[in-house]
């Protein structure tokens, strides 16, 4: 198995790509060993020292390292994880898959939120995961639209002038309605 790597704009993070489906529906964002039980490749890669975040996008994972170990130590760690969990034949996420959380949104806007995931799905969602990450919709009301930033961008540097001068700049274009957005954790 040959497994691409790719850096992100977040220098804590790295995109594995396996040439293989990671995630059929939705994505999962783990930000801590606690919460990956339900996936055993997240699991074992939280077994490996220094992996502080892994997040499993649809054909790509990618994973944050924390500051006291660096790649040219962790990589190859990372890379024996994913041959053996793929050989292993073992399910990626067991149960259901994808990250599902309530979303505030009034009922009387929903043509506007409509007009937001559609722009969010086929603008901005691809550059994201792009970069090894992903970007959710979480709620509108009185103009602010509430996106979660998953995998390489959730912790990233350069991910407020993404939301700011990037997804807002393009939101208030094409719908005059939305007037900020704002980044919100889970």
């Amino acid at each position: 198995m040959f497994i691409e790597t790719e850096s992100t704009p977040n220098p804590a993070t790295l995109k594995f790509l396996p040439g293989r489906v990671v995630m059929a529906q939705g994505t999962a964002d783990f930000a801590a060993a606690e919460a990956a039980q339900r996936s055993p490749l997240a699991a074992a890669l939280f077994d490996l020292p220094g992996v502080a975040r892994v997040f499993l996008g649809h054909d790509f994972i990618t994973v944050t390292k924390s500051e006291a170990l660096d790649w040219q130590a962790l990589k190859p760690q990372i890379l024996g994880v994913i041959v053996e969990h793929f050989a292993s034949g073992r399910p990626v996420v067991a149960g259901e898959e994808g990250d599902v959380a309530a979303e505030d949104v009034a009922p009387e806007d929903a043509e506007i939120v409509s007009q937001i995931k559609e722009l969010l799905d086929t603008r901005v969602r691809p550059a994201v995961a792009g970069d090894g990450g992903d970007i959710v919709f979480r709620g509108y009301r009185d103009g602010i639209v509430r996106l979660h930033m998953q995998g390489a961008c959730s912790g990233c540097p350069s991910s407020r002038a993404t939301l700011k001068h990037g997804v807002e700049n393009m939101l208030r274009h094409y719908i005059p309605e939305v007037v900020a957005v704002e980044q919100v954790e889970v």
